[in-house]
């Protein structure tokens, strides 16, 4: 089964959270029933950012029964791919433009035990991935540039959602379709309809601690509500070939 036929997830990234209490952050999450958890991996070169190492990851790993995620916003991540396996992340998203040999580094990643997955800029075409796609478990389309939380959704990237969706539909695995940066109850109705159907979501959700586990609810809804049907998805899926 291709996984555009999936239920939609919703996963959070933290990097929003407070990190002087992460671990009641992400027991929070786990609460409120979200899929499981994105960690924003940044070291201040790839992006300008920076943020948490393995061993912050670590420490959370006992307290929640969530799946990690890494994404690895980092130039030359091959180096230190086994320090996030070792974290307890199953898995494992690198940058198409921070990996000069992308094949071999998804190889890496599934040898090491992990789902191997991409990421890629908004600006970095499908064509990135094209011939990769045995090895690999995730897409990840970025509807922001990376390096910041709460950064406004580009809605332009719908159609290269959309693109790869049938791109999956057409190589027959059953790859996860993942978006990531500013989604929210007013984007991811586009985001599910182009064909994601797994939704990062941070500033949205930390605006609601409150009533974090109605924000989670009502992401997941929209998103069931917008994503494209079967007979929708197979009429694309025959037009694109």
């Amino acid at each position: 089964m291709n996984s555009t036929a999936s239920p939609p997830r919703i996963v959070p990234s933290v990097l929003p959270a407070d990190f002087s209490r992460l671990g009641d952050e992400c027991r929070l999450l786990e609460r409120a029933g979200v899929d499981r958890i994105q960690w924003d991996v940044m070291d201040g070169v790839f992006v300008p950012n920076m943020t948490m190492g393995p061993d912050v990851i670590a420490s959370v790993r006992p307290l929640v029964d969530l799946g990690f995620e890494a994404h690895l916003m980092v130039e030359e991540p091959d180096r230190m791919l086994r320090h996030w396996v070792d974290a307890g992340c199953e898995i494992i998203i690198v940058h198409a433009e921070a990996t000069r040999h992308l094949h071999r580094t998804l190889d890496a990643v599934r040898e090491l035990g992990a789902r191997a997955g991409v990421a890629l800029n908004p600006a970095t075409p499908l064509s990135a991935v094209e011939h990769v796609l045995d090895g690999i478990d995730l897409l990840l389309v970025m509807t922001v540039n990376p390096g910041w939380g709460g950064q406004r959704y580009l809605a332009s990237m719908e159609a290269k959602i959309s693109a790869a969706r049938d791109l999956i539909a057409r190589s027959g695995r059953d790859i996860e379709l993942e978006v990531d940066g500013g989604i929210g109850r007013g984007t991811i109705a586009g985001a599910a309809r182009a064909g994601a159907t797994t939704f990062c979501a941070g500033s949205a959700l930390f605006r609601e601690r409150a009533h974090l586990a109605e924000e989670v609810t009502a992401l997941r809804a929209l998103a069931a509500q917008a994503a494209p049907g079967p007979a929708s998805h197979d009429k694309d899926t025959k037009e694109a070939a």
